[in-house]
């Protein structure tokens, strides 16, 4: 039997990106999924052009083995998250996975732009991302049992967690993230519920290969050194099977770290390291 056979949970930001790879890790590991992100097939689409829906990765979890869910939602309006987990607590009775990966900011465009030049939308985007963070995780709270696991997707490259990330509003939400796990961890932990920061190393997500135009570009973000948004859809899978992760609470956890606890891989096989800007290069992956 799946390791999460009968679980229910919730990937939040999950119509591409890590989110996506979320949702179809737990899908395979046999996990009712609600798929939860703004957009779907038959909706508006990202100005940028992205690809990726939430009816997409509900198909992927379901063809994985789970039961994927899609559900077109904000979760940066509270009213709207708060209607998804009442949604949810009818059907199901309980959740038991939150992975929230819920990053609506587009910085790769804007890397070296002056902060005063930047526009008030990605400002918003920001102050939207930090928003959808907090409410899926306090509606969240209410209706996981003992066991229950919250996943905070972050960022953080270098071994301090405080480190600048090199773009003021990437390492603004980042940094407010990061704090909403060490606080919300002290009130959960004596529930029986787990809440952890999970740290990728450079993703080839969607905007990602997007981003990625030229080998000169390519060289500049260390390409070479990238991973599949399924390698932390694994570690957050890994993590929701492990029967004493509160141990794990208020951590910052790092997808290469729990490869090597765990023993998972990425989907070509590789443990791959953290990331290290500094490290030899090499052949750019597929």
């Amino acid at each position: 039997m799946p390791a999460l056979s009968g679980k229910v949970a919730i990937a939040a930001g999950a119509s591409r990106g890590a989110g996506r790879g979320i949702a179809a890790a737990l899908g395979e590991a046999g996990a009712t999924v609600y798929v939860a992100a703004r957009t779907s097939r038959d909706g508006p689409k990202p100005a940028s052009g992205v690809s990726g829906t939430i009816d997409d990765t509900a198909a992927e979890v379901t063809a994985r083995g789970g039961c994927g869910i899609p559900v077109r939602v904000d979760l940066s309006d509270a009213r709207q998250a708060a209607a998804l987990f009442e949604h949810i607590g009818r059907e199901q009775g309980r959740l038991d996975i939150l992975a929230v990966s819920a990053w609506s900011v587009d910085c790769m465009t804007v890397w070296s732009t002056p902060f005063w030049d930047l526009t008030e939308e990605l400002w918003r985007d920001t102050l939207g991302t930090v928003s959808a963070y907090w409410f899926a995780s306090a509606q969240a709270a209410r209706l996981m049992p003992r066991g229950g696991l919250i996943v905070h997707v972050t960022d953080n490259l270098q071994p301090d967690p405080s480190a600048w990330r090199s773009q003021i509003l990437h390492d603004l939400g980042h940094e407010c993230i990061n704090r909403l796990v060490m606080g919300m961890s002290r009130g959960a932990r004596k529930r029986g519920i787990a809440v952890v920061g999970l740290n990728p190393g450079f993703m080839r997500t969607e905007h990602v290969l997007m981003s990625m135009t030229s080998d000169a570009v390519k060289r500049q973000f260390r390409f070479d050194l990238s991973e599949s948004p399924e390698y932390i859809g694994r570690a957050v899978a890994a993590l929701a099977a492990d029967p004493k992760v509160l141990r794990k609470t208020g951590e910052l956890l790092w997808v290469a770290d729990l490869a090597a606890e765990y023993g998972f891989t990425d989907i070509d096989g590789r443990r791959i390291p953290r990331f290290d800007p500094h490290a030899p290069e090499r052949e750019f992956p597929c």
